[in-house]
């Protein structure tokens, strides 16, 4: 059963799954989404760790932000790992949830042990036409008026519209994903690309001592996916292709997923990084 908690310090919505003495993995959602987009993998991730999931700022649960800068939030989701006392913990991130994981491991190194990146568009030069869905839910003229009429099957399809499969949508997800504003949601996602037009996410991982693990699904619709060996470039890095699979891997294939989080949080365990001791 999960526990939520709303730290005070930066009142971000936090679930906690798992027991709390297990080593620690933080799930970091993507744009206009929520923890619940996590829901798929989670009953496997916390038989092996004590998870932490945020709604990050103006998303989910979690009240809007005066700023959605990539690093803004990154400092948010470290001033929850402060308030709970954690350090060196994994780091599990999809779609633009990479952009503030890296945001975080560049300003506070010492609270990220890992970086497991799922459908992470590398650059701006990656992305693709958007399905027409998202296109007249994310864009004038239409999207300001559709946004607060969206029906459960309207926010279902608009999720499906980036998955290659059939896929089944969490009801939390769902709800969740009401509790974003059309203003919030267009202001992260302005954000997230002047953060990765400004450095590319590879260069910045390439940067860092940090374990790294891609995944990408074969057929993201979202983001080119023969960008995903741009993070070739990142010494160590090891990239996972997903045959078949879309921008959702966590609901398109959750055991895959489940199991290569796992394999890569179970080997990095085993890792010590220079300069940095583990918890």
């Amino acid at each position: 059963m999960s526990e939520y908690d709303a730290p005070h310090s930066c009142g971000m919505h936090v679930v906690h799954d798992g027991p709390r003495q297990a080593p620690p993995l933080l799930l970091i959602h993507g744009s206009g989404a929520s923890g619940g987009s996590w829901g798929p993998v989670v009953p496997a991730l916390a038989g092996h760790h004590h998870v932490i999931r945020v709604d990050l700022p103006g998303c989910g649960q979690s009240p809007p932000a005066p700023s959605y800068d990539v690093p803004v939030q990154a400092g948010r989701v470290a001033a929850v790992l402060d308030d709970l006392g954690l350090r060196d913990v994994a780091v599990a991130a999809h779609s633009s949830g990479g952009y503030v994981a890296t945001a975080l491991a560049e300003q506070r190194p010492e609270l990220v042990r890992s970086l497991a990146l799922i459908s992470s568009g590398p650059s701006l030069d990656a992305f693709l036409p958007q399905p027409l869905l998202l296109r007249v839910l994310l864009g004038p003229p239409f999207g300001p008026l559709l946004w607060p009429r969206r029906s459960d099957a309207m926010i279902r399809r608009g999720i499906s519209a980036t998955a290659a499969r059939p896929v089944d949508v969490p009801d939390d997800m769902v709800a969740e994903l009401r509790g974003t504003t059309y203003r919030a949601f267009r202001a992260v996602l302005s954000r997230n690309a002047a953060y990765v037009a400004e450095r590319s996410v590879p260069d910045r991982l390439a940067a860092l001592e940090v374990p790294v693990l891609v995944i990408f699904g074969g057929a993201d619709p979202r983001w080119q996916p023969s960008s995903a060996h741009q993070y070739d470039a990142v010494p160590d890095a090891r990239v996972e292709m997903l045959p078949g699979v879309g921008h959702i891997p966590m609901l398109e294939a959750p055991e895959t997923t489940g199991e290569l989080l796992l394999g890569f949080t179970a080997t990095d365990a085993a890792d010590i990084r220079p300069g940095i001791p583990k918890a």
